[in-house]
């Protein structure tokens, strides 16, 4: 990299110490580089009173560290001085762009800065040779980091062992989560060649996203990073192959069961039909203030006779980011859709400030042509407080869907994204939502 300057960070607010940019700097390797994050099981824990967790959580999965959370990415130069990565999810490849690379002035250590602004997270890591090794940092987050290591040149992800699967996992399963709390169903969806294997898991409230692993054997491993989400998933099958029992983790910080048959007409409740109207109610109504502190209403003149989408979302949720993509999409096909959108921040932070600062970065990031609201914290039994006119807040993301009187025609709970089946039908339904609001 050719710079001449001292960088500090201050905008991102993310590290302790600067880095000083040479003139004459090599950055990390261009290429394919496999990267792991070193989950440590002493702090997965759902249990408040630090009690042991259950046996099947702590279940083994030998031929695999399983401490370890794989994932892939590539260095990309775009020129000398431009460098991004691709962070590698099966089907999926999430560009980031903003990197710093230079010296780390209080290590003297050449050092990567690879920064998440949307999911306010980052990874920081020496590099030397062929080996990265540093933390990913979720700043949101008390003392919350995780150590990174990262190797050059390596294309697997789990194992490059091969061991012939007992079984194809490919279809449809019924899936039962067990964490601290009450169970909750799932769908997961496989697909499977071999060794390799891809899939997520479809929840009431949203999808897992793009997951990737590998069959050994009786056991199977799934495992996705985006910078917001560390997902991985381990599961062994039973004797005679038609049962898998395992475990998930997210981050260091909870793990859950999973047990799972193969079922091609098991089906989740209606999206449709999670989130609804209290009885006396028939309108949406709200006043939040925008990223600028400006307040907007259903009711401003700008709104008047005119369909709406409200989205309900938070900037940390990669799934309300999905349906945010979609949304855009939808309006770069269709410029003068003849509604119009308004998108309720329901944020980490309480204060009002830091969370509309979020919004406007999202905002930006994403070009967004209409509102970014702050309406709330986003503990759902807070958050109803804000729309109290819904029997509750389900999930981030919730889309409702209001006439030209502002009348509630639609509420979709949840966003099962382009990782999934669903998603076709999901686009599909959407355009019949909208020709039928258009028509009112």
């Amino acid at each position: 990299m050719k710079y001449s300057t001292v960088l500090c960070l201050l905008s991102i607010l993310l590290f302790s110490s600067c880095l000083e940019v040479s003139n004459e700097f090599d950055g990390p390797a261009p290429g394919i580089w496999r990267a792991v994050l070193q989950l440590d099981p002493d702090f997965i824990t759902n249990n408040k009173k630090g009690e042991p967790l259950p046996e099947k959580m702590n279940m083994k999965f030998k031929d695999i560290n399983t401490t370890q959370l794989p994932f892939n990415f590539e260095v990309v130069y775009h020129n000398e001085t431009d460098i991004s990565i691709k962070i590698l999810n099966a089907e999926e490849e999430i560009l980031v762009e903003d990197i710093v690379i230079g010296r780390d002035r209080k290590t003297a250590k050449d050092t990567i800065l690879i920064d998440f602004p949307i999911y306010e997270s980052s990874i920081k890591a020496i590099y030397q040779g062929n080996i990265m090794q540093g933390d990913w940092i979720v700043h949101s987050k008390e003392d919350y980091r995780i150590p990174f290591k990262a190797y050059y040149g390596k294309q697997h992800r789990f194992t490059v062992n091969t061991k012939t699967p007992a079984a194809d996992l490919s279809g449809k399963w019924k899936v039962t989560f067990t964490d601290s709390g009450d169970p909750y169903m799932a769908i997961g969806e496989f697909k499977q060649d071999g060794n390799d294997l891809s899939g997520t898991f479809i929840t009431e409230t949203g999808d897992y996203r793009f997951l990737e692993g590998t069959v050994q054997d009786k056991k199977m491993y799934l495992s996705c990073f985006d910078g917001s989400h560390a997902f991985l998933f381990e599961a062994k099958l039973n004797e005679d192959n038609t049962q898998l029992i395992g475990r998930f983790k997210s981050g260091k910080h909870y793990t859950a069961t999973w047990e799972a048959v193969k079922d091609e007409s098991f089906t989740l409740k209606d999206a449709n039909t999670l989130t609804y109207l209290k009885e006396g109610y028939d309108k949406l109504a709200f006043s939040f203030e925008d990223t600028d502190g400006n307040m907007v209403s259903l009711d401003d003149a700008k709104y008047a006779d005119r369909p709406k989408i409200v989205q309900i979302f938070g900037t940390w949720c990669p799934n309300c980011r999905d349906e945010t993509e979609f949304l855009m999409e939808y309006l770069e096909k269709n410029p003068n859709p003849g509604f119009d959108i308004i998108a309720l921040g329901f944020e980490r932070y309480k204060d009002a400030e830091r969370s509309k600062k979020a919004l406007k970065t999202y905002q930006k990031k994403f070009n967004l042509p209409y509102p970014l609201l702050f309406a709330g914290h986003y503990n759902k039994k807070e958050a109803v407080k804000s729309l109290p006119m819904l029997n509750a807040i389900i999930s981030y993301p919730t889309m409702i869907f209001l006439d030209k009187e502002n009348k509630v025609k639609k509420i979709h709970t949840g966003f099962s994204g382009p990782a999934t089946s669903q998603y076709a039908a999901f686009k599909k339904e959407f355009e019949s939502n909208i020709q039928n609001l258009l028509m009112d």
